[in-house]
């Protein structure tokens, strides 16, 4: 099935399968096997040089992974998808790919944990510099750019303050340079934000969060030009291997399927939470880019289909305070990750983000007051009533 003229909702179903060549079967078959059978000695040989199409081993290409990266490639409007075994092996690929030794990235004025931590190598290993920016104007970005500027590397929603990025601005920059720019879509998944229709290159998700939705998988997924991603399908990925299992692929072929029906009620239950939080006493600032008052809420309009799931607030008082608000809670879930159909909340600065040091922690916004919301399924006035007897114990 194509993808032309296809809504949304429709691509996350049916995108990538027709179940007329598997024998009928509605549900995507799991392909589990390591390996792939040659009819002779001379296909083998053909498919190993590449001169004839087929699988030959499963680090090389899975029927089953292959829907999947079909299918992201269309709701992401890329040419291609590659799929990896974690959302920081699909990172790490694609900055390795890009990058040689001394080379320089330019990255938003925030990142995940692990992403710092890995530019962090990277440079004590190659000596390639990463420097941060708030990517405001398009004089900061020029500014900021080098000879040796091997890409530039955006969050958006930045993770876990939420500031948001004019994709369109650094894309525009970006091409005037002939940089590539590689956007972290996994706080607003595809549904609400497409970076790739504001003229950036390639896409990273860590499909663990809302493309699985369902706390059962760790999985990476990729999309860009095909000729890059070919590329790094038979270089990076193949030989450093980070590449998902058959399993894995599967349960996100399901759990896309719902992707449009839970981002909803995601953003709808987060909406309604933005409200009670702001106006509670004892949080201090809080951070969603669906609030009218954010100073990025116009970035939100312009690039997002709605405000996300997400929502950070500082917590008032000490570090003490914001652990202790967390061990008030009740049933809500201290927990890393997100999009899952449970509401989940934990302490960045001890979580997701201890291995930043201090001084570049609190640099990006991350206090030890901050607390991230991941806001689940569940009935909000449920959620709500947790959050609030847990700080009103403060």
């Amino acid at each position: 099935m194509t993808n032309e003229n296809k809504h949304f909702e429709t691509t996350v179903i049916h995108e990538g399968y027709d179940s007329k060549e598997m024998l009928g079967s509605l549900a995507t078959p799991l392909f589990q096997t390591s390996t792939y059978t040659f009819d002779t000695a001379e296909q083998g040989e053909r498919r190993f040089a590449g001169e004839e199409g087929g699988y030959v081993y499963s680090r090389l290409g899975n029927p089953t992974v292959s829907v999947l990266e079909e299918r992201i490639a269309a709701l992401e409007n890329g040419e291609r998808g590659l799929a990896f075994g974690s959302g920081m092996a699909a990172v790490s690929a694609i900055l390795i790919a890009l990058t040689k030794a001394n080379d320089h990235v330019l990255c938003s004025s925030g990142l995940y944990g692990c992403t710092f931590g890995l530019l962090s190598m990277m440079k004590d290993k190659y000596n390639i510099s990463h420097d941060f920016s708030e990517m405001r104007t398009k004089d900061e970005i020029h500014s900021l750019i080098k000879p040796e500027t091997a890409c530039i590397y955006v969050e958006t929603p930045i993770n876990p303050t939420m500031k948001l990025i004019d994709l369109q601005m650094v894309a525009e920059v970006a091409k005037e340079h002939g940089v590539p720019v590689v956007v972290d879509n996994t706080f607003s998944s595809p549904y609400l934000q497409r970076p790739l229709n504001l003229g950036c290159d390639v896409v990273l998700h860590s499909a663990t969060k809302y493309l699985g939705g369902h706390g059962d998988v760790v999985a990476g997924l990729a999309v860009g030009k095909k000729d890059f991603l070919d590329e790094v399908a038979m270089t990076t990925q193949k030989d450093i291997g980070g590449i998902m299992a058959p399993m894995d692929a599967w349960l996100l072929l399901r759990g896309i399927k719902t992707l449009p029906l839970r981002l909803d009620r995601h953003c709808d239950n987060a909406e309604k939470i933005f409200e009670k939080l702001r106006s509670h006493p004892n949080v201090e600032h809080i951070y969603y880019p669906g609030d009218e008052n954010n100073p990025d809420n116009a970035i939100c309009k312009k690039q997002m289909k709605r405000g996300g799931g997400l929502i950070s607030f500082d917590v008032r008082g000490t570090k003490k305070d914001a652990q202790q608000f967390l061990n008030h809670l009740k049933f809500l879930k201290i927990a890393v990750s997100l999009g899952d159909a449970e509401t989940l909340i934990q302490h960045p600065a001890t979580m997701t983000h201890s291995v930043v040091p201090e001084d570049v922690r609190l640099n990006m916004g991350i206090t030890d007051q901050l607390i991230r919301l991941s806001v689940g399924l569940e009935h909000w006035e449920d959620v709500w009533a947790d959050l609030e007897q847990a700080l009103n114990q403060l």
